[in-house]
């Protein structure tokens, strides 16, 4: 079973050199941490930020460089910082190659809820909506499971959708999955987790062919 960084290393492997990367608040943020040395990829952030590094280390910090959790983030030689108009014209232009996102829930079709949990304060919607309508390439980082054990991949969505239809895969603590047409195909498994695990822990349809792999971090 993997932790939030064993999430943040699987899925620094889908992102490839030349690539230009959206990463939203929570486990994407970390992402940018486990990069392979020499690979060459702008990392935007949607407050106005292209080319961001690591996280600093204590302190370093620069509290005036921050992304848009309001993290304090490190930025990579020939980094640029422009206003919002500017980050969402990237965004809604379709000028980014791969999107990583968290998610409360996601459901076998592609749909995603990730913004809003009724009753709860929300600060701000975010600009999550933009990018999955926006995003040809989305991949969600989050917990197969919620505190109670419930299952966070779901036949349909119960909480206010972000975007419909628009999911292409999904790494979990648990597994690596594709959306299909036909519900979640499963690609690979957490090292020492079993089929039968993910399969108890996901609510939608779970395609299982052959052999899966455990996966490599």
């Amino acid at each position: 079973m993997l932790d939030k960084i064993g999430i943040a290393k699987r899925i620094a492997q889908e992102v490839k050199s030349g690539y230009y990367v959206n990463l939203g608040i929570g486990i994407p943020t970390l992402v940018a941490n486990y990069v392979p040395e020499g690979m060459e990829v702008e990392f935007q952030s949607e407050n106005g930020v292209l080319g961001m590094g690591p996280f600093p280390f204590d302190g370093e910090e620069d509290p005036d460089i921050i992304n848009a959790g309001k993290q304090t983030i490190t930025t990579l030689p020939g980094a640029s910082f422009f206003d919002s108009a500017t980050s969402f014209g990237m965004i809604r232009g379709q000028h980014v190659d791969l999107t990583i996102l968290g998610a409360m829930e996601v459901s076998e079709n592609g749909d995603i809820a990730n913004w809003k949990i009724p009753g709860k304060m929300v600060k701000g919607m975010g600009g999550a909506m933009d990018l999955v309508a926006s995003a040809e390439n989305i991949i969600v980082a989050m917990m197969h499971t919620n505190r109670a054990g419930e299952s966070k991949l779901l036949k349909r969505c119960s909480l206010p959708l972000t975007g419909v239809n628009c999911i292409n895969k999904i790494v979990t603590n648990l597994a690596v999955l594709e959306v299909t047409d036909k519900g979640f195909k499963l690609l690979e498994r957490a090292p020492g987790v079993s089929v039968e695990e993910i399969q108890k822990a996901t609510e939608g349809t779970l395609i299982v062919a052959g052999d899966i792999p455990e996966m490599s971090i």
